[in-house]
């Protein structure tokens, strides 16, 4: 039987008394991280995380002495790429997703990076007076000619494509222009809290879409209560006036006197009284001195127009339905007014 280091097993036991201690466990990829990149990362995460750097045989001994505890654990072992290490924290997995890809920063491109996205050289003055790097654009297909006495780049122009590698020819020709196309920073592969294991493509999360979903959420959940009559502390105020709201038109309609309806229900009483008046104003004796004084002193609005039928009888007749239509008028006044 072969014997195993001491000191194998002492990390493997640092490594599950870690992942013991901690709530969540995530496994990030430090390969081609500058050793001044990772320093201020571990600064970054001073007191918020643990980074530990491990070989991969000894984390996977450590998830499977822990599997009991924290079950489905092993599930992060096939995350672990390129140099793997293992970040331990108590802080939401989301949460360190965030804070690690904000602490990316820009840098050179090297021969034999892959591109994440187009690397695209811009139009524009190079700043770079006429000489060989002319024809060394021109080399890598970047559209380049002399302008004003500088070189000058016609118009942007993909030099390395998606998923492509960079060349050697390109990666100088790129950092002599100051590009810098590529992202240093700690990739965040998976992460386990709770039995669960979060991939990365799960922890990308856009905060303006987010932000925007949660308040259509508030928003419908906001009217599923009202229109339920569900009270909690946010929708209380506006139960309670759609309710008061409904109870008011209720009243009016029934014609229920409370403190609130009988001034608008009296007003709407003279109104419709001053109406049927005014309908039945044109039948001699039909209204009292009080009533023809009230309708007299109801205003005409300026827009009322008063249509008057043709008849074909004496001018006497004719007189008496204009006196006629302009008491009806003025009823209609009433009416609307």
């Amino acid at each position: 039987m072969a014997h195993v280091a001491e000191w194998k097993k002492e990390e493997v036991k640092t490594i599950k008394s870690l992942i013991d201690s901690h709530e969540v466990v995530g496994i990030v990829d430090l390969l081609n991280i500058p050793a001044k990149q990772l320093q201020k990362m571990r600064q970054t995460l001073k007191d918020k995380a643990t980074i530990r750097m491990s070989k991969k045989n000894l984390i996977d001994l450590a998830f499977e002495d822990s599997n009991v505890k924290k079950e489905n654990i092993v599930g992060l072992s096939k995350f672990m790429e390129g140099q793997p290490a293992m970040v331990f924290t108590d802080m939401n997995p989301f949460r360190l997703f965030k804070i690690l890809e904000d602490s990316k920063t820009a840098a050179p491109a090297k021969a034999g990076n892959i591109a994440t996205d187009d690397i695209v050289v811009p139009a524009g003055d190079t700043g770079f007076e006429p000489g060989p790097l002319l024809g060394e654009l021109q080399q890598v297909g970047i559209p380049a000619k002399i302008d004003k006495g500088k070189i000058v780049v016609s118009k942007d122009h993909v030099v390395v494509k998606a998923g492509e590698e960079v060349s050697k020819q390109v990666a100088g020709m790129l950092t002599r222009l100051d590009i810098h196309p590529m992202e240093v920073g700690i990739d965040l592969k998976a992460a386990y809290e709770d039995e669960a294991v979060y991939t990365s493509d799960v922890l990308t999360i856009d905060d303006e879409e987010t932000l925007i979903s949660i308040q259509n959420a508030f928003s419908s959940a906001f009217n599923l209560s009202v229109n339920a009559g569900v009270p909690t502390k946010e929708t209380i105020v506006a139960i309670i006036q759609n309710a008061n709201s409904k109870s008011f038109n209720l009243a009016m309609n029934a014609s229920i006197l409370t403190s609130e309806t009988t001034e608008p229900l009296l007003a709407l009483a003279q109104s419709e009284m001053l109406a049927l008046a005014s309908a039945v104003s044109d039948s001699e004796g039909a209204l009292d001195e009080e009533l023809i004084e009230k309708l007299s002193n109801v205003p005409v609005p300026a827009e009322t127009v008063v249509v008057v039928e043709e008849k074909e009888d004496d001018d006497e007749e004719e007189e008496e339905e204009e006196a006629s239509e302009e008491e009806a008028a003025a009823g209609l006044g009433a009416l609307f007014g």
